[in-house]
């Protein structure tokens, strides 16, 4: 057997490939296949099977782009809600990759389609591993309200069963393959670890160490923000989703000029990080650091957007293009050729956004308005005294709330979050608007006072 793992920064995206005898099975692969096949390659293996444990939305996913390119298979499950399949197996039904056997168990919950995959090999007694999806984390579980955020508690119910049900039985030695790790918009608290097994996580995970009344009430009261892009996701890998439209090296690089005449009727995003943004930015633009753009790009553009990207250093594009084109954006423009010193050098018009650093803020709390902009569970677990949250992805739909008659200081954890805040209400006219730089974490590091609760 062989076997390799693959992550997608920006998003926590793992899709593994497997395989035995020359025959392998990809799992839950992004729509930007070339690394997969390249390994496939070099381990010596075709690509036979796709297989997928549920219809993601937090990425625009692989399985059509190469069933295309290899004539694989793609292997699903029969809920509807999968859409499309060329083998779509039952709980409990199996098929082989070589030597191996893949067995399919239906865990609904996270979503209704959502399913992991056994695997057992003919040399070892037992599991040899189960590709669990969304179901199963380590240290947590998929959350559940995105089905209907109504029956967030009923679907956690049908999780801890399917949980507790299909994977316990499974042997402790069993290890677990989730489809993301932390960072991951699809779930919050997972752990920080390389691997994990059944039994580790039988030590450890909520699902396993509260009863089933304290999980359901525990994930069911998750207050997880829905990125907008989630919808257009779901229906584009209704059909296994979509191929690139193009290489991201084929975006162009644009002068000042260019970029300026170009730009004024589109979505520009600099990606560069807080303190340089804060310090000097195109007008009207968004601030998304690059390693956010996976996220928080789809906040302030949509699929259907044209877009324009300033970047700190041309090397930064490619990576920026293929951020957003993961969650769907793929009418990127062109990008500010030299990085964002061609517009300084240019002598066009810039624009700043003021910075404070904690002990200053600390001094004059009642003299700003506070708005943190981590989501809610966040704030409740610690936040700034006379701080209003105000999630960063609906910031927008809520400026009219902030007052105007005093500085506007915005806060998250670090100040990556801020930034994309600070230029929400730059756009909207707000002036005097600053980024609390090291945000709550700075604040907790030097021993300032933090206060719990909504």
């Amino acid at each position: 057997m062989e076997f390799r793992r693959f992550e997608t920064p920006g998003i926590a995206h793992y899709a593994y490939l497997i395989a035995s005898d020359g025959i392998g099975a990809l799992i839950d692969p992004r729509r930007d296949v070339d690394e997969y096949l390249a390994a496939a390659r070099e381990m010596g293996v075709r690509i036979d099977y796709v297989v997928e444990t549920h219809r993601h939305e937090d990425f625009v996913m692989g399985s059509a782009a190469l069933a295309e390119r290899t004539g694989a298979k793609v292997v699903n499950g029969r809920h509807d809600c999968f859409g499309h399949g060329d083998l779509r197996l039952a709980d409990g039904e199996t098929f082989e990759v070589g030597a191996l056997t893949l067995e399919a168990l239906t865990t609904p919950g996270h979503t209704p389609e959502s399913m992991c995959w056994a695997v057992r090999t003919p040399d070892a007694e037992g599991t040899w591993g189960v590709f669990t999806g969304d179901t199963l984390f380590f240290g947590d579980t998929g959350r559940t309200d995105l089905p209907d955020a109504d029956r967030a508690e009923e679907n956690a119910g049908r999780l801890y069963d399917a949980v507790h049900g299909k994977l316990a039985p499974l042997g402790d030695g069993t290890l677990i393959l989730p489809a993301h790790g932390p960072g991951s918009v699809c779930g919050s608290g997972m752990a920080e670890r390389p691997l994990s097994t059944l039994g580790a996580e039988k030590t450890y995970n909520v699902v396993f160490t509260l009863d089933r009344d304290a999980f359901v009430k525990k994930k069911g009261g998750e207050r997880l923000p829905r990125p907008p892009y989630f919808r257009y996701l779901e229906r584009v890998n209704l059909q296994g989703g979509l191929a690139p439209v193009r290489p991201a090296s084929a975006v162009p690089f644009l002068s000042a000029a260019e970029l300026a005449d170009r730009a004024a009727e589109a979505v520009l995003i600099d990606t560069r990080e807080p303190e340089a943004q804060a310090a000097a930015h195109v007008p009207g633009s968004h601030a998304v650091w690059l390693g956010g753009l996976a996220i928080f790009g789809g906040w302030v553009a949509s699929h259907d957007d044209p877009v324009y990207l300033v970047t700190g250093s041309e090397s930064d594009a490619d990576t920026a293009v293929r951020h957003l084109m993961r969650i769907g954006i793929d009418d990127v423009r062109g990008v500010l050729r030299g990085g964002f010193g061609t517009w300084r050098s240019s002598g066009r018009p810039l624009e700043a956004a003021g910075t404070v650093f904690p002990k200053d803020l600390a001094e004059r709390l009642d003299q700003v308005t506070l708005i943190d902009v981590r989501e809610p569970d966040e704030f409740a677990a610690g936040h700034v005294r006379g701080a209003r949250n105000i999630y960063v992805g609906h910031l927008a739909d809520r400026v009219d709330e902030i007052p105007r008659d005093r500085p506007v200081v915005v806060t998250c954890g670090v100040g990556h979050r801020a930034a994309v805040g600070v230029a929400v209400l730059q756009r909207a006219g707000i002036a005097d608007v600053r980024n609390l730089i090291g945000g709550v974490s700075a604040w907790k590091a030097l021993g300032l006072p933090l206060e719990e609760g909504d």
